[in-house]
């Protein structure tokens, strides 16, 4: 398989001048641990469900009709199940030992013939039903207990659900992402909620599209600009470190 550790491959430094800039007014650090020991954080897991993060299931029910080449698809579903859904449990976990919010988005028309869907949608084509298979959530990331989940039929979670509202209710400032694909709804909540005033924090290897290609820019348009970027054990040591100071 292709290396796609974004962190070794890429010198971000050299590729953005205003690298400096941005990450002084935009990414914290001493703010975002302020957030972390105040509880003022959440985890946002987009679109971890059948539809689009399960082999045989979905946009994938038939590999030859997907549009996606057979390459490619090895190479989602590769990193999806050796790194990211292992990856993107270990991390719920650490914030549920936190008793900090875990929530969870995912694509699910409102009605049966998905007449609700968003024009895009409808044009894509993509409909998970009410109780349909594609509308489940992977077993491994699941949602546990009362934590919420938000249904949207666009890419952008903040423009198509109330997440800005409920956020807000919840005081929470600041936001560590997962989910796929990167390039797509990754991305659109990854700036959208740094538009509206959130520090945002992209875990890296819980994050998967269909190209290692497409996964390298997405990251190196993101870090340091709208998010920092981080691995999964840089994150979970972050949380620990911060928690077990205050």
């Amino acid at each position: 398989m292709a290396d796609d550790n974004v962190s070794r491959l890429t010198d971000y430094d050299s590729l953005d001048p205003l690298r400096e800039q941005y990450q002084e007014s935009l990414i914290s650090k001493p703010v975002l641990r302020r957030e972390l020991r105040e509880h003022h954080v959440a985890l946002l897991c987009i679109d971890l469900q059948y539809l689009d993060a399960a082999r045989g299931h979905g946009v994938f029910a038939d590999s030859a009709e997907s549009g996606i080449p057979l390459e490619a698809q090895e190479y989602y579903f590769h990193r999806l199940e050796e790194t990211v859904l292992p990856n993107v449990r270990r991390l719920q976990d650490a914030f549920r030992a936190e008793e900090m919010e875990v929530i969870h988005t995912r694509i699910r028309s409102l009605t049966r013939d998905g007449r609700d869907r968003s024009p895009g949608h409808k044009r894509l084509g993509l409909h998970a039903a009410p109780d349909s298979k594609d509308a489940e959530f992977v077993d491994q990331v699941a949602p546990q207990g009362d934590e919420i989940v938000l249904d949207k039929t666009a890419s952008g979670v903040f423009n198509s659900t109330n997440l800005h509202y409920i956020l807000r209710n919840l005081e929470i400032s600041s936001l560590f992402i997962v989910g796929v694909y990167s390039n797509e709804c990754v991305s659109t909540a990854v700036r959208d909620a740094c538009d509206l005033g959130f520090y945002v924090t992209l875990i890296e290897d819980c994050c998967a599209t269909v190209t290692p290609e497409m996964q390298r820019a997405t990251i190196t348009t993101i870090k340091d600009r709208y998010a920092r970027v981080m691995t999964t054990d840089e994150a979970i040591r972050e949380i620990t470190r911060v928690q077990e100071a205050s």
